[in-house]
């Protein structure tokens, strides 16, 4: 059987979901052209672990069947301003506990179109992300990483109440030709407080 039939715990979710201005929902292949025009933006690229070279070579990518089920789309008023990558995945364990260990966690992204950010529009998706992980999906943690010069993404965490949980010194290789730091962030379902405000400014 291809693993790709499998059923994904997405499919758990009543889509779309949606915040006080934001709708969320599964992605699919029509979505390319959509994602493509913030995606290929060296702005945006900066910090992806791969910088799209033509929409071909996008497309390619992008209509992969393990990369379309873990993206989510993000519409305001109908327009595609943005893209989470959910993956979920096995914990860690010991052989003999590693059935209780499957699908219990997730590692988070996020992509927003810089003509709509300094808005709230990327906090306001990412906790309903995170939201739905934990209770919708009922998982026990979930993971993000991002490079440590990346500034606007690991507030963003820290906003949300994620931890920091691993530094990494000079770890990373940008596309740059530098090595770079990088920073790991983390959050447990019974730390997870879904009525607290955004933590910073």
């Amino acid at each position: 059987m291809d693993p790709t039939d499998d059923p994904s715990p997405l499919d758990k979710v009543s889509w779309p979901v949606r915040t006080e201005r934001l709708s969320i929902r599964r992605a699919t292949i029509d979505d390319v052209d959509t994602t493509w025009r913030f995606r290929r933006l060296e702005s945006v690229g900066q910090w992806l672990s791969e910088l799209p070279v033509s929409l071909d070579a996008y497309r390619e990518k992008f209509q992969d069947p393990e990369r379309l089920a873990k993206t989510l789309i993000i519409e305001l008023d109908g327009e595609v301003i943005g893209d989470l990558m959910v993956r979920i995945e096995d914990a860690w364990s010991q052989r003999e506990v590693a059935e209780q260990a499957k699908d219990v966690q997730a590692e988070l992204g996020w992509v927003l179109d810089p003509d709509h950010t300094g808005r709230g529009y990327a906090v306001e998706a990412v906790r309903e992300l995170i939201r739905l992980c934990f209770e919708d999906l009922g998982l026990r943690r979930v993971t993000a990483l991002c490079f440590a010069d990346n500034e606007p993404s690991w507030r963003l965490m820290e906003k949300l109440g994620m931890r920091r949980e691993t530094y990494n010194v000079r770890e990373s290789l940008h596309r740059s030709g530098e090595w770079l730091d990088g920073a790991g962030y983390a959050l447990l379902a019974d730390e997870w407080e879904p009525d607290a405000p955004a933590s910073g400014s």
